[in-house]
């Protein structure tokens, strides 16, 4: 997690960045992505994904490990970088790399320009550090997840920075402006100026002043349902003309945190100590978390921490907002549990076999009336081909004819007569032949190539089975006095 090299960056072929996101694309599933996965992935033209992978572990951007089941390869932090960077570098946010200003806990701090020349700040998130490994506490990035990739935590942090970011920037907030994002790197303008803990002097009156715009910032945020969470002089950047702007976004909450109240008197004590410590300044006035008047709902907008669906519900009831519903009448619509709408019969339907020649005989005619509209609608023009509408209702009509027969006969049956009557099923198919065979063919081609995929085993120094096979061989070998074999 050193300082990044980007000198490989311009050697790099369009292959090594396919083979790159190939184990990128097969570290979602898996912690090593086997070679053979990797080459079905990248699925190159000409081959040679082995010497690729051989040649990005050289130069650090890949990582070749022995797993406990399999061996595979692991993409490194510098990889990641490099993905990012040639995204940002394709849309034209990053054209040139500039050297580092800043280290923190989980990031670290680039200067960046675009092919202007205008300077951005590139911010890449490094979660995982020693210094900061107690995630799940601290963030809830995890969510339901019991483990999850550095790589991926960071990607996370990455987004909501700049969730947060444009959402501030937006509502006129103190705040770098956001300009592009991409996997764990967020490129925002430029600070000209100087972080607050470096700050050792400054009048009395720019103190108090100082000192009042950065507590009502804190309720302002608050009043727009987030707090900071880590609201301090390394947070703060002072400009030249001595206004503050607010930096590192990852870790804010909603105000409906659990622990909202503790995290909002965290950030105004952290402030009041500094003035304390630094400009020997103290006031009897600083916000108290009563003191918040909710004036808008950010943390919906963002999915801040600590903000549930229900509290969302709870929280547009209060502001006197309803989500629009459509209200759907039972009546009319029932059984929707296939996505397909059912009319409701009504309460007087007689469906006994008595009534149901009735019921057929009003079906029939109405088919009939249909038909011969259609009949004549097709015999003033010779040419014209009878549609698949028309066809299928003559069969139908058919159908219910000698279903209405059928019936007829049956309940003549149960009326003790001794009528005789021969069951007539006919079947129709809608689906043309060619259809299904096509079908079936992509079935069985989806079949063969899932035999493939699990006969696909992995090669040469990848074959962690093997190596499993030879020291269990010599084991038993070594063993083979305790069990009485000579």
């Amino acid at each position: 997690m050193g300082k990044l090299n980007v000198t490989i960056l311009r050697y790099l072929s369009k292959e090594d960045f396919r083979v790159l996101t190939a184990i990128e694309m097969g570290m979602k599933n898996h912690e090593l992505v086997p070679g053979a996965l990797a080459a079905v992935i990248a699925n190159l033209r000409h081959g040679g994904v082995h010497k690729i992978l051989r040649d990005l572990c050289k130069n650090r951007l890949l990582s070749y490990e022995r797993g406990k089941h399999y061996d595979g390869y692991r993409l490194t932090n510098a990889g990641y970088d490099y993905l990012a960077l040639k995204t940002l570098s394709s849309r034209g946010s990053v054209y040139s790399f500039g050297n580092q200003i800043g280290v923190g806990k989980e990031s670290n701090i680039y200067i960046v320009a675009n092919e202007d020349g205008t300077e951005y700040c590139l911010k890449l998130h490094r979660l995982g550090r020693i210094c900061f490994r107690n995630l799940k506490e601290k963030r809830d990035y995890h969510a339901h997840r019991h483990k999850a990739s550095w790589l991926y935590l960071s990607r996370i942090s990455a987004t909501k920075e700049y969730a947060y970011m444009t959402a501030l920037y937006n509502r006129g907030f103190p705040v770098p402006k956001p300009i592009d994002v991409n996997r764990h790197c967020v490129v925002m303008d430029l600070v000209q100026g100087q972080p607050m803990s470096r700050v050792y002097q400054l009048e009395e009156s720019v103190v108090e002043k100082l000192y009042d715009e950065l507590m009502d910032l804190i309720v302002k945020l608050a009043n727009h349902g987030v707090i900071h969470g880590d609201f301090n002089e390394f947070n703060i950047m002072i400009t030249e003309e001595g206004k503050p702007i607010v930096i590192d976004f990852p870790q804010m909450v909603s105000t409906n945190h659990i622990n909202a109240k503790m995290f909002f008197e965290r950030d105004v004590t952290c402030i009041k100590d500094f003035f304390r410590r630094r400009f020997a300044y103290e006031s009897e006035l600083f916000p108290t978390f009563d003191d918040i008047e909710r004036e808008d709902s950010l943390d919906v907008e963002v999915s801040a921490s600590g903000f549930t669906r229900q509290m969302d519900k709870d929280l547009l009831e209060g502001m006197g907002i309803d989500e629009a519903s459509d209200d759907i009448d039972d009546s009319d619509v029932q059984n929707e549990d296939n996505g397909e709408s059912v009319e409701k019969l009504p309460d007087n339907f007689d469906l006994s076999s008595e009534a149901l020649p009735d019921h057929i005989d009003k079906y029939l005619e109405g088919l009939k009336l249909e038909n011969e509209k259609s009949a004549v609608e097709n015999s003033n023009s010779e040419d014209q081909i009878p549609d698949c509408d028309t066809k299928f209702s003559q069969q139908m009509l058919k159908d219910l004819e000698a279903m209405k027969k059928e019936s007829t006969e049956i309940s003549d049956c149960e009326k003790g007569s001794t009528v005789s009557f021969i069951r007539s099923v006919s079947t129709t198919s809608t689906i043309p032949p060619e259809v299904i065979r096509g079908k079936v063919k992509k079935a069985l081609d989806k079949r063969e190539r899932q035999e493939l995929r699990h006969r696909a085993v992995c090669k040469g120094e990848a074959s962690a089975v093997t190596r499993k096979r030879r020291e269990n061989r010599d084991t038993i070998k070594d063993c083979s006095g305790i069990w009485g074999w000579e």
